[in-house]
């Protein structure tokens, strides 16, 4: 899959839009990538073969809810499930020609609506079918929807196809039912809802080696700006440490007891110290222990550690990494 950043020129000349020109193209968020997002990618994949198109899909770096929450007062948004990283590791592998990310700012939020689909779709990447929700909102002010979408697609041409929606017993699935089963730390219906596990991509960096102060090193994966929708202490599984996954405990978020100032991912190994610094890892959270708190004090914080680790091991007996239900969407 080849990863394309940014408008580029017109003609898509020096961005690598010009290997995909004639596109079939999806757009949207695609956070989690959660059954409905995949059967969008699959309704896209097919239509490419239809039209004989390579296939591409487009997303957004940072979401358009978290600029203008940041730039116009917006409501503050709900936490991602993935950064940018998890989206590309979920996408990867799954037939498609292009991801092309467009980075959400000022210039793109006062695009008019039939500037977006003129400038980016038809002259960026000369776009030949396009599948979008009936409920996809664009452009300035949100003022394009599907139906200018068509209209304007018959001049401009490409067609315009309703992406299919995805559901089961309990209604649609949406980011925002994955989004709350992970808050609860029910990790089973997350997978459910995925159709595959949850898991968060990484490289292990220096952190402040407070950990080893206190007997509980851990890896630091640095997680940017954008809250995540979980935080709070999860047991689960450490992938990418070589060999088999590692039963773990891992704090997200912000570390309030030490003033921490940046979102991170903590891993602490439960009965293993692996060389980790460099390593590129995933952690696999299958059980909530705790929400993040903030104590008074280190030996408070240590003390609370060696508990969160005790009850780590007790939610990771049984368990196996990587599973997935039975039934799934």
């Amino acid at each position: 899959m080849r990863l394309i950043r940014g408008l580029g020129r017109s003609d898509g000349a020096d961005s690598g839009l010009a290997a995909v020109r004639g596109a079939v193209v999806t757009i949207g968020n695609f956070d989690g990538l959660h059954c409905g997002h995949q059967a969008v990618v699959d309704r896209l994949l097919a239509a490419a073969r239809e039209h004989a198109a390579p296939s591409v899909l487009m997303t957004f770096e940072p979401l358009p809810r978290e600029y203008f929450a940041e730039h116009a007062g917006a409501p503050t948004p709900p936490g991602r499930l993935q950064r940018l990283r998890d989206r590309l590791v979920a996408l990867d592998g799954r037939g498609l020609d292009a991801a092309w990310v467009l980075r959400f700012d000022a210039r793109l939020a006062g695009l008019p609506a039939r500037d977006f689909l003129e400038e980016v779709l038809y002259r960026r990447l000369g776009a030949r079918h396009v599948l979008v929700g009936d409920d996809f909102r664009f452009g300035r002010g949100r003022e394009g929807d599907s139906a200018l979408m068509r209209a304007e697609g018959e001049r401009l041409g490409f067609s315009v196809e309703s992406t299919p929606t995805v559901s089961d017993a309990d209604g649609r699935i949406s980011s925002t039912r994955v989004r709350a089963a992970a808050r609860e730390g029910g990790f089973d219906e997350v997978t459910r809802l995925l159709g595959r596990p949850y898991r968060l991509h990484g490289r292990v960096a220096h952190g402040d080696r407070l950990g080893r102060t206190i007997g509980f090193p851990t890896a630091n994966v640095r997680l940017g700006r954008w809250p995540l929708a979980l935080r709070g202490v999860y047991a689960g599984w450490l992938h990418g440490a070589g060999g088999e996954p590692l039963a773990a405990v891992a704090n997200i978020g912000w570390r309030p007891t030490v003033q921490g100032t940046e979102q991170r991912l903590e891993i602490h190994v439960l009965d293993a110290a692996p060389e980790l610094y460099g390593a590129r890892v995933a952690f696999e959270p299958r059980a909530l222990v705790r929400g993040e708190q903030r104590f008074d004090g280190l030996d408070a914080l240590k003390a609370q550690i060696a508990r969160d680790a005790d009850t780590a091991r007790e939610c990771l007996a049984g368990d196996e990494p990587g599973r997935v239900p039975r039934t799934v969407c």
